[in-house]
C-alpha cells in the first residue's frame, strides 16, 4: 500500500510539472492527507491534464532547460548504444563522419533523434556526431543584406509610386531560428515587402520624399519587434527609390518651373525697384553741382573707350548745346 501511495505521488509530480510546462494553471490541485485511491487519482489528473490540452495550442519552440525534453527513452538508448559500438569498430574510419568543423561566424544546431542536445548550439570549432542518430544544421551569423522588391503603393494622398528599399538582418540566436520558423531569411524578406507597404501606406507623397529617415527606422524597429521570435536581429533598413509616375514628374516638374519663373520675376522687380531709388538719388546729387553731371559724362567716355569696339565716340561739351539753346532763344525773340 505504501509503494502504490509513493508511485502515485511520483505520478502527480510528473503531470504537475507538465502541467507548469504548458501554462495550465487553472487546474485546481487537491492536496489532502486523507488516503486518496490511486487508481482515482491517476484518473483525476490525466482526465484533467488531458482536457486542458486539446485547448491549448504551442507558441512556438521554448527552451526551458528544466524539463526532460532531452530524454530519449528506452528505444533511444538502445540505438545510441548500437551507434556508439559502430563507431568503435570501424575506427579510425568512423571519425571522418563523426568530427565535423564550423567557421568562426557559424554554429551548428544538433538533433538527436530529433531532439536538440543540451547546451545549444555547437561552435566554432570541432564537434562530434553520431551519424546514425545525430542530424545537424549550420547557421550563418553574419550580417545578410537583401533588396526589397519594387512594391507599388498607394499613399495617403491618394499617389500610386513604387518603393525599393534594402534590410540588413543576421542571426541573433541560432536554435531558435531553426526551430520556431521553417525558414528564416525567406520569412524576413516576406515581412520585410509587407511592411514595407503598411508603413509608406500611411505617409503623404511629400513626407515619403522628404522623411526617409524616419521611415528607415520606422520600419527597422516594426521589423525587429516581429523577427525577434524568430531568432532575427533586424539591424537597419534603408529606402532605396521613391519612383513617381511619367505624368507626375511632368506635373511636378511644370509646377517647379512655373514657381522658379515667379520668384524670378519677383527678383527682377525688386531689383528694378532698388535701380530706381538709386538714380533718383544719384540725379539729386548731380543737380546740385553742375560740374559732377560733366565729370559723369567724362567717366562713362573712359569706360566706353576701354572697350575694344568698333565705336567712334565724339566727346561734345554740353555748355555747346546749353549756348545752342540760349542762341535758339534769342533769334526766336528778334523775328518776333
Amino acid at each position: 500500500m505504501y509503494s502504490c501511495q509513493t508511485f502515485c505521488v511520483n505520478v502527480r509530480h510528473v503531470i504537475y510539472k507538465h502541467m507548469i510546462q504548458h501554462k495550465l494553471t487553472h487546474l485546481v490541485l487537491f492536496h489532502t492527507s486523507r488516503p486518496i485511491p490511486p487508481f482515482a487519482y491517476n484518473i483525476y489528473f490525466v482526465t484533467g491534464a488531458y482536457n486542458s490540452m486539446k485547448n491549448t495550442e504551442p507558441s512556438g519552440y521554448q527552451a526551458n532547460p528544466d524539463d526532460d525534453q532531452h530524454s530519449v527513452g528506452c528505444c533511444g538508448y538502445i540505438l545510441l548504444f548500437i551507434s556508439y559500438l559502430i563507431i568503435i569498430c570501424t575506427i579510425p574510419f568512423s571519425m571522418f563522419m563523426c568530427i565535423k568543423v564550423v567557421q568562426e561566424y557559424e554554429r551548428a544546431v544538433i538533433f538527436r533523434l530529433g531532439r536538440i542536445l543540451p547546451g545549444g548550439a555547437k561552435g566554432p570549432g570541432l564537434f562530434f556526431i553520431v551519424p546514425c542518430t545525430d542530424a545537424y544544421t549550420k547557421v550563418d551569423l553574419r550580417t545578410v543584406s537583401f533588396d526589397v522588391p519594387p512594391q507599388e503603393i498607394l499613399s495617403k494622398d491618394s499617389v500610386t509610386v513604387s518603393v525599393d528599399a534594402v534590410v540588413y538582418y543576421r542571426i541573433s540566436n541560432a536554435t531558435v531560428s531553426v526551430t520556431n520558423v521553417e525558414d528564416a531569411a525567406r520569412s524576413t524578406r516576406l515581412l520585410a515587402a509587407t511592411t514595407l507597404r503598411n508603413v509608406l501606406g500611411t505617409k503623404n507623397l511629400s513626407e515619403m520624399l522628404s522623411e526617409r529617415d524616419n521611415i528607415s527606422h520606422t520600419m527597422q524597429m516594426n521589423l525587429d519587434e516581429a523577427t525577434d521570435p524568430w531568432g532575427v536581429k533586424v539591424e537597419r533598413v534603408e529606402i532605396k527609390d521613391v519612383r513617381l509616375p511619367v505624368q507626375l514628374q511632368r506635373a511636378m516638374a511644370a509646377e517647379a518651373e512655373a514657381a522658379r519663373e515667379a520668384r524670378a520675376k519677383v527678383i527682377a522687380a525688386e531689383g528694378e525697384q532698388k535701380a530706381s531709388r538709386a538714380l533718383k538719388e544719384a540725379a539729386d546729387v548731380i543737380s546740385q553741382s553742375p560740374a559732377a553731371l560733366q565729370l559723369r559724362y567724362l567717366q562713362t567716355l573712359n569706360t566706353i573707350s576701354a572697350e575694344k569696339n568698333s565705336t567712334i565716340v565724339f566727346p561734345v561739351p554740353i555748355e555747346l548745346f546749353r549756348g545752342m539753346g540760349t542762341f535758339g532763344g534769342g533769334a526766336a525773340s528778334t523775328s518776333m
